[in-house]
């Protein structure tokens, strides 16, 4: 079992200083909006990946008016106890320690405090461009693989690198090929590691996917997702050797693992075009709960569920398909957000579930 006993904040977004205790598997927070139910699960995503879920800045965590802020929270994994801390200082810079001890590198921490958050802007994992796909998939994949992500950094480094040097030779008019050379070499290693380890990881997503999305939705839909990517046909020095005298023009990299994508269709026409509004959550909520069952699967122990305003979202068919899931048929904790409080009581009680009240703000 893995849980989060309790949770502390300091000079948190919209928090100035709250605490709360968690003695149930299944939480239900309520409160009117703009109370801090979202912040409160926000709080226990930072404890677990070091960064917030949905800002970008670390800048915007703290206080409106105040300099720096503190998370802590009390962990229970595998019987043993973990105490988490993580802080941004006054001058910005993050800290992290566990059990008192420092995390020199904030990717070492990822992956080991597993958790799994569905929010109501997720659906662009659906509609919007391929950078929030591949958004998803790290986040994923990180967690089961630190080597991913140690790999993903190098090459987005890498990337970064080689993009500078052709911005600076399409305007000094100065072909660097000699330098250009070492980073493309430099570049294959990171890039076919993530390749490798995407193609094999979304073969199960996606077949995990596929058979969620029929449980969720309650209907036979011809779903088809894929992985794309332009490795798949060829080596990514010979891609970036093919693509060289466009990249100098385009003064960018336009090929490679930061242009992969999972393509999504119903039958033969793109999913995001012609899918209804409940299919679309649907299919949002098979790609979370895969990504939670994959995790389960390699720790050996259900990550931690974090669904905010799932009511709003799903008709009341749905919902009660996804609570079965998460739930019942998986034993993690799970915290709901919403803001009608006989709404969470009547959907836990028809499932038989036991559930702790919390109130945001309070």
């Amino acid at each position: 079992m893995f849980s989060l006993n309790s949770i502390s904040v300091f000079q948190f977004k919209n928090y100035l200083q709250q605490s709360w205790n968690f003695s149930e598997r299944v939480v239900g927070i309520t409160g009117r909006n703009g109370t801090g139910k979202t912040n409160l699960l926000d709080a226990v995503y930072f404890l677990c990946f070091t960064k917030s879920y949905f800002q970008r800045s670390d800048a915007q965590l703290v206080y409106n008016g105040a300099q720096g802020m503190r998370v802590a929270g009390e962990f229970t994994k595998q019987g043993q106890l973990y105490q988490v801390s993580g802080l941004i200082r006054e001058n910005g810079k993050k800290e992290f320690q566990v059990n008192g001890s420092p995390c020199e590198k904030m990717a070492d921490h990822i992956g080991n405090f597993p958790a799994v958050m569905i929010a109501p802007d997720d659906v662009q994992i659906i509609t919007e461009g391929s950078e929030e796909r591949r958004r998803f998939m790290d986040a994923l994949f990180s967690q089961l693989d630190h080597q991913y992500l140690l790999q993903l950094m190098q090459y987005n480094r890498l990337l970064q690198q080689r993009n500078s040097l052709l911005k600076q030779m399409g305007e000094s008019r100065q072909r660097q090929f000699d330098l250009l050379d070492v980073l493309d070499y430099q570049l294959s290693a990171p890039a076919e590691y993530v390749f490798e380890k995407r193609k094999a990881y979304l073969d199960q997503l996606i077949g995990l996917v596929t058979a969620r999305y029929y449980t969720i939705a309650g209907e036979q839909y011809d779903l088809q997702l894929r992985y794309e990517s332009p490795l798949l046909a060829s080596g990514i020095r010979q891609i970036l050797a093919g693509n060289r005298e466009r990249d100098l023009m385009a003064q960018r990299t336009q090929l490679g693992i930061h242009r992969d994508d999972i393509s999504i269709s119903l039958g033969d026409k793109p999913f995001r075009q012609t899918a209804s509004q409940g299919q679309r959550k649907s299919l949002l909520f098979s790609l979370k709960l895969a990504e939670f069952a994959m995790l389960k699967s390699d720790k050996g122990f259900p990550p931690i569920l974090l669904l905010d305003d799932v009511f709003e979202k799903l008709d009341e068919n749905r919902m009660h398909n996804l609570l079965m899931e998460v739930c019942v048929q998986n034993k993690g904790q799970v915290l709901v957000t919403d803001t009608h409080p006989h709404r969470i009581k009547d959907s836990f009680s028809a499932l038989g579930l036991p559930y702790q009240a919390v109130t945001s703000g309070q």
